[in-house]
């Protein structure tokens, strides 16, 4: 695509933005959100300007939308495709932190605890193949920190538990539970030797199994549990699944909202799980969900399905827990500066489209931040 033809989309979505920079209302979507303007929210129009002039050149490739908002006010809201405001964005593996918020409720209302044993939720699909008495032991919370023993790397291609290779089978839950125990040679941490004791790998496997295990433990399908206990307390009326070829929702990617929805969850969080004095997750699970509980990479830790990462911008750094999927969708919260930001993209095949997101971070969006 042309500049000139970006620039022309770029008219079109505009004419759809909710807030200016200066804090003109243009216009109201009636879903009660509070808004405000970057200055009172303090955060620098001039380099959101900049960014915004930047994503529109195609710098950031095919960045769909960005909502900034800080003490719970939408700040500054941009919407760089046709869809606008109203567009469902599949943030792909963002999906996997929704599960860890719907365990979370489950627990609450001791449908389960994190302590469960996985294997005990499924008598249909035993024997497993690679039999081993070390799969008996793994639980929820090891499936929640993507630290089970399985083998299961999605970000190892020759990895057994490898996602596309669960989607060439129909039972996504027996392809998880079949797999071998990993292996730790002599170059590889084992969990003793890890940070907090767990050794992590990527496993969207673990995750599409926790959906079916919790539909199993609450007796109804999980879409509908979210619907009602999760959701509509929110205001969240319209979102979109997938499913897995059995039937059950797939907790692993693909849930589509919009994205002032996402803000919705980040911001729950941040209010230790109340939304418009609704208790909706209760905040002990908030606290334990965005510790760390497995260390994934440098200056990045894995809570409950949340990603916990620290971003460094000039000679500041910024602590998050945030909700990560493909091509560099990020929705994240920063505690200190009372600060959510939601960034979505269709960067899917873009290579290193999550560090090409970070640098919207750390050069136009965290300097723009004033310190509380």
């Amino acid at each position: 695509m042309t500049p000139c033809s970006r620039c022309k989309r770029f008219v079109r979505a505009a004419a759809g933005a909710l807030l200016s920079l200066t804090g003109a209302v243009l216009h109201a979507s009636g879903d009660g959100l509070l808004m405000t303007d970057a200055p009172t929210a303090r955060l620098a129009a001039a380099r959101l300007e900049a960014m915004e002039r930047a994503i529109v050149h195609g710098d950031f490739k095919q960045v769909t939308s960005v909502l900034i908002a800080r003490d719970g006010k939408i700040a500054f809201e941009r919407y760089f495709d046709e869809a606008g405001a109203d567009g469902l964005r599949n943030t792909r593996s963002a999906t996997k932190t929704v599960t860890g918020i719907l365990a979370g409720i489950a627990i609450d209302r001791g449908a389960l605890g994190v302590g469960a044993r996985v294997a005990g939720f499924f008598p249909d699909k035993q024997p497993f193949a690679n039999p081993d008495r070390r799969k008996a032991q793994i639980t929820v919370e090891d499936f929640l920190t993507m630290s089970s023993l399985l083998e299961c790397d999605d970000e190892n291609p020759y990895s057994r538990g490898n996602e596309e290779r669960m989607y060439l089978v129909e039972d996504w839950v027996k392809f998880t539970l079949d797999l071998p125990i990993r292996g730790f040679p002599a170059w590889a941490s084992s969990p003793k030797d890890s940070p907090y004791g767990r050794a992590w790998s990527y496993c969207t496997a673990g995750a599409a199994t926790l959906g079916v295990l919790l539909e199993k433990a609450l007796h109804r399908p999980l879409a509908d549990f979210a619907r009602d206990s999760l959701f509509a307390p929110l205001g969240i009326d319209r979102v979109k699944w997938q499913f897995q070829p059995l039937g059950a929702a797939m907790t692993g990617g693909g849930l589509e909202m919009r994205s002032r929805d996402l803000f919705k969850l980040a911001q729950l969080y941040l209010e230790h799980g109340r939304w418009n004095g609704t208790q909706v997750v209760s905040a002990d699970w908030v606290a334990r969900s965005t510790q760390p509980h497995a260390n994934a990479r440098e200056d990045t830790d894995f809570g409950y399905l949340w990603w916990l990462q620290a971003f460094h911008a000039g000679d500041r750094t910024f602590h998050a827990f945030a909700m990560y999927g493909t091509g560099g969708n990020k929705v994240l919260a920063f505690p200190a500066q009372h600060l959510v930001v939601v960034l979505t993209t269709i960067n899917y095949r873009v290579p290193a489209a999550s560090a090409l997101t970070d640098r919207l971070l750390t050069e136009f969006i965290l300097p723009a931040v004033d310190d509380p």
